[in-house]
């Protein structure tokens, strides 16, 4: 018995929507990350790209446990001398909502070109608007809590 290998013109994509209104935000990264990557189907393989399109709305509704509202902070630096940026959750929340569920699932990924291909494919919106009617998105049922 061979080992199957996807092929990367052979795998069929779909349009999975997710609710963000009072999910938590690690919990709700894993779920994203891994339809992403492609693992939650069954010709899965590390190499290739066998994800899915994931659009996420009501990206402003998220929620975090404990102390994080507060203490969670956000840092950056550019390399150059008084280069170091950081904001917090809280601040995050209130200028783009939207970057506190990308910087999590970005960080879930792999750190090279197949991790940006697949990171592409994340749409999150802040509201429940969004412009993917057409692609008919499947609407995804969080495992966790909510």
């Amino acid at each position: 018995m061979k080992t199957f290998s996807a092929k990367p013109l052979e795998v069929e994509r779909k349009w999975y929507l997710i609710d963000a209104n009072g999910a938590t935000l690690g919990r709700l990264a894993v779920e994203v990350a891994n339809i992403l990557r492609g693992k939650n189907k069954p010709q899965y393989t590390p190499h290739i790209d066998t994800g899915d399109f994931v659009i996420v709305i009501n990206a402003d509704k998220i929620s975090v446990s404990g102390k994080k509202e507060t203490d969670k902070m956000y840092r950056s630096h550019s390399g150059y001398p008084g280069g170091f940026k950081e904001i917090s959750f809280r601040a995050l929340m209130e200028k783009t909502p939207c970057k506190a569920i990308e910087k999590a699932v970005k960080g879930m990924l792999p750190h090279n070109t197949l991790g940006d291909q697949q990171f592409q494919k994340l749409k999150v919106y802040a509201g429940e608007k969004h412009p993917h009617e057409a692609q008919k998105p499947i609407a995804y049922e969080l495992k966790g809590d909510k």
